[in-house]
Formats: structure tokens, sequence, C-alpha cells
């Protein structure tokens, strides 16, 4: 069961890391494109636009990044997140969830689908290290250290 859920961990991790690369290009070729065509909102500077354009692509690029990190580091150790870190990739599931919803009407089904498999790769990764982990694990025995896995010979009739 270690070997999957690490291996389900890794995965997810890969696949953050090509979304990553997918993102921050997009959002710099969608820059560029308004650089290029002085296209404005409302009335904003089609420099403005660029800039921001590549610091949402360094802010969202280095979220996703952080996520996929956080999966390498579940995976290299076989510790499940904890506190801050599990909270990082919760909320990493909510916006593939929202980014999903939003995606359909915007771009299509199969980027609709394309999110929702994320999403089902990083619930997958933190519930295959949920409940089951709690307990610390004699790594040499591979039973939990409270010696709830020895069995005993009844004691009744």
């Amino acid at each position: 069961m270690a070997g999957r859920r690490r291996a389900v961990a890794a995965v997810t991790a890969l696949v953050l890391t090509v979304e990553v690369a997918v993102l921050v290009g997009l959002n710099l070729f969608l820059g560029k494109v308004a650089d290029a065509q002085q296209m404005s909102l409302a009335g904003i500077d089609p420099r403005a636009m660029t800039v921001s354009a590549v610091i949402g692509a360094v802010l969202v690029g280095g979220y996703v990044l952080g996520c996929a990190l956080i999966l390498v580091r579940t995976a290299i150790r076989d510790v499940p997140p904890r506190g801050l870190l599990r909270i990082v990739l919760i909320s990493c599931a909510v916006v593939h969830g929202v980014l999903g919803a939003f995606s359909v009407g915007l771009v299509g089904w199969p980027a609709f689908l394309a999110m929702m498999a994320v999403l089902g790769l990083i619930v997958w990764s933190l519930t295959w290290y949920g409940e089951a982990m709690e307990q610390p694990v004699d790594r040499s025995a591979g039973r939990p250290v409270d010696g709830s896995a020895i069995s005993a010979e009844p004691t009744g009739p």
C-alpha cells in the first residue's frame, strides 16, 4: 500500500509541475499579446496589463509549484502533510474545483475534464495519507508503535 501511496503522490506532483509550465507559459503569452496589440481593458495602460500578467504568472506558478513540492516531499518520505502543508494542498484542490467549474463555460469540456483529473489526483493523495497514517509506525516491523497489531489469546470461555 505504501508503494501505491507514494506513486500517486509522485504522479500528482509531476502533473502539477506540467500544469505550472502550461499556466506560466499561457500567462506570459497572453501578456505579450496584450502588449503587442496595445490592448486595454477599461482604460488600463497596456504596459500595466503586461506587467500584471507576468506577476500573475509568477504567483500562480509559485503556488502550484509549492503544492507539487509538498507532494514530492510526501512521496519521498512517505509521511502525510500535516498542518499548514495539508491546508495548502486542500486549497489547491478547491482552486482546481472552482477553475474546473469556470472552464466549462469559458474553454469547454476538455479543460473541465483536465481540471477534474488534477483535482482527483490531489484528493486521492490527501485521502490515502489520511487516517491510516495517524499512528506512528515502527518502520522495521511495519506495525503501529502502540502494539495494537499484536494479537493475544482470548481470555473468555
